[in-house]
């Protein structure tokens, strides 16, 4: 039997189609008339995965054969299929009927928007390197990544539609959304399209990201004289529903098919009760492992805890630290004083520093006269609480110190060292990621006051993270606007950056950006140098360099517990799982 072919791509006419009746009453065998002019057994690979259009296949094991060819961490999609549920049951131990709704736009009735959304420009794809880009935002929301080399070659041809939306503030991209022209893919009878992979970052897209991109693919379609946009979307998206739902789309009696793959488990089995109440750390843990065909036991959700099993072997996790941390490296780690002092040992540099005893603030004040500028924290602590950077004054350090011993009695004072704040995981004692990582900043719109650009800051952070980051509207936040000339109610210009926090800590609103391919090597040796000093197998190493991609870098702290879901592209959640499961590495 011929395997099933590519669909070639054709340029047709953009006349009126019919009221479409083959996808939308998808259970009924298409007449002779129906099928006149359509391309057979179309497969068309999005990169991702591909989607196998069920209508176009005259014989249901076909349809069969062709899923069953799907690659190694891919995702095929069959939509349209006649009988879905006959399909499933020719392989029910492969196949499953995705739990997800289709909806339908139809566009003889699309009505544009009358003004545009702010802040948002939606164009085409222009560069190859833009498909990475997408891949980033994929990844950041859970979605399978794409080769970018096919997604390009796909985007040359006028069958594929790739869309990114850029802010208008940063020139960043922050959203995209793929179209597939079924009409070029297989001369579709009814002139439908299709909508996937909407996607924006949650924590930089300004509002309205998904409406703008959603719209400019309906109005490109619309332009090409085409009869509806059809979507899938998972049951219990109830934001995306709400979208869709407000532009126009009606909800369709067609399912999906897909295999079950390990990337599809958390589809089609049975989800560990409390999974949906974990934090973005401990969840990315919990997918990784489900994807694997390990067990996963929600043990305590508020505290991210789970029980990973495999075999007759478990391993208790808090989301990335593990039993395989001792009680030692933890305490190496907890102690910034024995931090330094061991990480020192091994020949890593690290900062001019003296613990300030509670009635001698005498080596402080000789540290800040040869330094000039301190960094004052508690010895003990995390998520940036109690730190004060920037202390110039004898007076600043009195207050400094003051604030770190709310957190813990024993204080630490260090030399200021220029640089960025970068951040090295390091898993196994091999580097898995990088990222600089900067303190919370608002961008002017020439509008809103500083207070309100914070605040919808802040929102977008908590919605990104499952509100494990915000920007605090506290005397901190208003001291470092006022240092850079401003008020917290003053209306920001248009475009203009203010940072708004003094340090770099995600909890209060900082940003990341990964640098892991521009790591320079002497750098990534100092971080598991670090590492196996520490005697710790999952870290984050803190670094202030004056060059993300130079080889000078000065220590910070190591942090026992980085959070892997801040790292994303980068696999650290599956370098997490290799190390507690090696038999279900991948790589």
């Amino acid at each position: 039997m011929a395997p099933p072919r590519l669909a070639g791509l054709r340029r047709r006419s953009g006349a009126a189609h019919p009221t479409p009746d083959l996808t939308r009453r998808s259970w009924q065998k298409p007449s002779e008339h129906e099928l006149a002019g359509m391309d057979t057994d179309v497969v068309l690979d999005l990169a991702w995965g591909r989607l196998v259009f069920g209508q176009t296949f005259a014989e249901m094991r076909r349809i069969l054969d062709a899923l069953r060819d799907e690659g190694s961490g891919r995702r095929d999609i069959c939509i349209y299929a006649r009988d879905p549920h006959v399909l499933v049951g020719l392989a029910p131990d492969e196949l499953f009927i995705d739990p997800s709704y289709t909806y339908r736009l139809d566009l003889h009735r699309y009505r544009a928007r009358p003004e545009l959304i702010r802040g948002v420009f939606v164009r085409t794809v222009t560069a190859l390197e833009e498909m990475q880009a997408i891949n980033e935002i994929y990844a950041r929301n859970g979605m399978v990544t794409g080769d970018p080399e096919t997604m390009w070659a796909n985007h040359r041809t006028r069958c594929f539609t790739y869309l990114v939306a850029e802010d208008r503030r940063t020139r960043q991209i922050v959203g995209t959304v793929t179209g597939v022209d079924h009409v070029l893919a297989y001369g579709d009878p009814e002139g439908g399209t299709s909508l996937w992979c909407l996607s924006v970052d949650a924590q930089t897209a300004p509002a309205g990201t998904g409406e703008a991109l959603v719209r400019v693919l309906a109005e490109r379609y619309v332009g090409r004289g085409r009869s509806y946009v059809d979507l899938s979307v998972m049951h219990d998206n109830a934001a995306a529903i709400a979208l869709y739902r407000k532009l126009g789309f009606a909800r369709v009696p067609v399912l999906c098919v897909k295999r079950k793959n390990p990337i599809n488990t958390p589809l089609f089995a049975a989800r560990p009760a409390g999974l949906e109440q974990l934090n973005p750390y401990a969840r990315i843990v919990a997918d990784e492992a489900l994807r694997r065909g390990i067990r996963v036991e929600v043990t305590d959700a508020e505290f991210g805890e789970l029980r990973l099993s495999l075999g007759g072997r478990q391993v208790l996790t808090r989301e990335s630290l593990s039993e395989f941390t001792t009680a030692v490296a933890m305490s190496r780690c907890d102690d910034k004083r024995v931090t330094r002092r061991i990480v020192a040992d091994a020949g890593v540099r690290v900062p001019r520093g003296v613990t300030v005893p509670e009635d001698d603030p005498g080596p402080a004040r000789e540290l800040l006269a040869e330094c000039g500028q301190l960094v004052v924290k508690p010895a003990r602590g995390e998520q940036g609480k109690g730190i004060t950077v920037g202390v110039t004054t004898a007076e600043e350090l009195d207050r400094a110190v003051a604030a770190a011993r709310l957190f813990c009695p024993d204080v630490l004072a260090e030399e200021l060292v220029p640089g960025e704040d970068l951040r090295v995981v390091v898993i196994d004692h091999e580097v898995v990621a990088a990222a600089v990582r900067r303190p919370a900043e608002v961008v002017g719109d020439g509008r809103r006051t500083v207070t309100d650009l914070v605040r919808a800051a802040s929102r977008r952070r908590e919605r990104a993270t499952g509100g494990e980051s915000r920007i605090p509207l506290d005397d901190t936040t208003a001291d470092v606007v006022r240092a850079a000339g401003h008020a917290m109610d003053d209306v920001l210009p248009d475009g203009v950056r203010l940072q708004v926090r003094r340090t770099a800590n995600l909890h209060t609103g900082g940003t990341i950006e990964d640098v892991t391919d521009r790591l320079h090597p002497d750098v990534a040796e100092a971080a598991v140098r670090a590492s196996r000093a520490i005697g710790i197998p999952v870290t984050g190493i803190d670094f202030l360099v004056p060059d993300v991609e130079g080889p000078d870098a000065v220590f910070v702290e190591a942090n026992e517990r980085p959070g892997l879901a801040n790292h994303e592209p980068q696999p650290t959640a599956a370098r997490f799982v290799d190390l507690l499961f090696p038999e279900t590495r991948t790589r």
